[in-house]
């Protein structure tokens, strides 16, 4: 499954954010402010670089998962305006799980609903969507 969260906000300075040195993408802001916003339910961890954008892995629900954020900020945008977000979440799965097709990511998934729900009750987050 390849569903992401899309929506829009100017809640986030990307530009105070720490470079990602393998790709100049943001993203870790997002994930910071989850970890905060989630610290006393959720065990999240720190934000760590991939070329596509930023992740962070955490257990839900008896399953662990990847979350992934970048936004659509390039030099010279206005850091001030509304940008775009994209927000995934993967479900790490044994290997024996895969080759039988079993406990597969949907859009139904809790976490991934936690995280829509969540992204849909935050009044600074705006059009959120599942793309």
């Amino acid at each position: 499954m390849n569903k992401a969260i899309h929506f829009n906000t100017s809640m986030f300075d990307v530009t105070k954010e720490k470079e990602n040195p393998i790709n100049p993408i943001y993203g870790a802001s997002l994930l910071e402010w989850l970890r905060t916003r989630l610290k006393d339910n959720i065990d999240i961890s720190e934000p760590d670089v991939e070329d596509w954008g930023w992740f962070s892995e955490l257990d839900y629900a008896g399953a662990s998962y990847l979350i992934g954020a970048c936004a659509h900020f390039k030099e010279g945008d206005d850091p001030s305006s509304e940008i775009e977000w994209v927000f995934q979440v993967h479900k790490y799965r044994s290997l024996k799980e895969k080759l039988l097709g079993q406990n597969k990511m949907t859009v139904t998934d809790t976490c991934f609903q936690f995280f829509k729900e969540l992204f849909e009750k935050e009044p600074e987050f705006k059009e959120v969507e599942v793309v």
